[in-house]
């Protein structure tokens, strides 16, 4: 405090008794001389309290109104003079603000990077109170849950209808126990999810769940399944057939050479079927893996068109079935040259197989959109719509038993889909149930000489 404000209180009473004293003329009693001096005390100490209250409510007013993380507004000349305490207490107060300015902002910024750290994350996480009540969760969530309203606030049954769930999370919060479960979500795009729940640990009530979209994954255990499958069991039909026959000609039908040339035909038969389906998976193989290296280059669509139909020509013939040409010679692709024939031979192959005797097979061609077009149209038993979406998966089949007994390996339009996606093209159909079939592929097209060089 300045020595100007703890000396004024002091001489206002001296101040007081000594004008008093002379008014009477020096013989007052001393009791009036104290009580004169304590009530001018008095007086003093009640003025200086009214002006340290009034300074600390402008404080007071000061701290709740300033906003966090400002600086204080700096004392007037007069507050610099007055309660050196005061002033003490005010700079006490901002030296705690600002550490916990600074604490709050470090908090801010700790939650601002938790929270991007978990919204940039693939999997779904959610965090659950001692009751089981979602608190907090991340974007990838409900990117996977797709609800219609807040997840926060809601419990597991209302979010996912899966009493295993539920039960997990209760566990996780009551028990401590970490559970892991896989459900499948049913919907227009079906989804399967491994989850993860655990607790929280350490002192913190409630329990986390981990969410793994496993739907691709679980999706290509299937194709494997499947392919493993559908290939044994290809395999099993020739070599089931060759080992018979085999057994057979060393049982004792060697002797008869009528019968034993029938049964060497067969076994060489299934030798070749054995051949193809194997050389087939083998380039499907190469195809899926990116092994093979297209030669891309300008190729005739009229010229492979020739060389793919005079592969099957023979084979139409012995069913009267008329092969028809009509692919322009100026319709010139990008591609491999090799590629789109494999291409057109193995469409040609099944047009050609699938057309009852006296039919026909058309190959046209031409541009659509800046693209090279080819169609391979038959009129075949054509194909029901509901197997029109699965006809380029490997193995599979419209009839079973009628494409058995045709030959063929069941891979053949899956080549051509891969060959053409390698080529940057791409392959349609269309058919309806005995009115025939419609295979249009699409090509990039080549550039003219003329615009290459402007």
């Amino acid at each position: 405090m300045p020595p100007r404000l703890f000396f004024f209180p002091l001489l206002v009473p001296a101040l007081a008794a000594l004008v008093l004293f002379l008014l009477l003329g020096w013989k007052m009693d001393a009791v009036y001389v104290a009580f004169t001096a304590l009530v001018s005390s008095v007086l003093t100490l009640v003025a200086v309290r009214e002006l340290l209250q009034r300074r600390l409510a402008r404080l007071a007013r000061q701290i709740l109104q300033r906003p966090e993380g400002s600086a204080s507004p700096l004392p007037t000349r007069d507050e610099r003079e007055q309660f050196d305490e005061v002033t003490l207490f005010q700079r006490s107060l901002e030296s705690l603000h600002q550490r916990m300015s600074a604490r709050n902002a470090g908090l801010n910024q700790e939650a601002r990077t938790l929270t991007a750290v978990l919204d940039g994350m693939a999997e779904g996480i959610w965090v659950t109170d001692a009751e089981g009540t979602v608190v907090r969760h991340n974007d990838a969530l409900r990117a996977m849950l797709r609800p219609t309203g807040e997840i926060v606030g809601q419990r597991p049954l209302a979010l996912l209808r899966h009493d295993s769930l539920n039960e997990a999370v209760l566990r996780a919060c009551r028990e401590g126990a970490s559970t892991r479960l896989e459900l499948t979500l049913e919907g227009v795009l079906p989804l399967t999810l491994a989850i993860r729940v655990t607790p929280l640990g350490g002192d913190l009530p409630g329990s986390a769940a981990v969410f793994h979209d496993v739907t691709e994954l679980r999706h290509l255990e299937k194709v494997r399944k499947d392919f493993v499958a559908n290939v044994s069991h290809e395999l099993r039909t020739p070599i089931t057939a060759i080992r018979g026959y085999a057994e057979t000609l060393q049982g004792g039908a060697l002797g008869d050479a009528q019968v034993a040339a029938r049964m060497v035909d067969i076994i060489h038969r299934q030798s070749e079927r054995l051949s193809e389906l194997v050389e087939d998976l083998l380039e499907l193989s190469r195809l899926e893996s990116r092994e093979v290296k297209l030669r891309v280059q300008d190729v005739s669509l009229a010229l492979v068109s020739t060389r793919a139909a005079e592969v099957v020509r023979h084979k139409a013939q012995g069913k009267r079935i008329a092969l028809e040409l009509n692919v322009p010679p100026e319709v010139v692709a990008r591609g491999d040259e090799r590629g789109l024939e494999q291409v057109l031979l193995n469409l040609l192959d099944n047009a050609v197989k699938y057309t009852p005797e006296g039919g026909r097979v058309t190959v046209s061609g031409g541009r659509e959109d800046g693209r090279c077009v080819v169609h391979v149209h038959d009129s075949g038993v054509g194909i029901e719509s509901r197997h029109l979406a699965r006809i380029f998966e490997r193995f599979y089949r419209v009839d079973k038993g009628r494409s058995r007994d045709m030959g063929g390996t069941g891979l053949g339009l899956s080549i051509v889909k891969h060959l053409l996606s390698a080529m940057g093209g791409e392959i349609r159909v269309e058919s309806q149930p005995n009115e025939g079939s419609t295979f249009t592929i699409f090509l990039p097209a080549t550039v003219p000489s003329e615009a290459a060089a402007g």
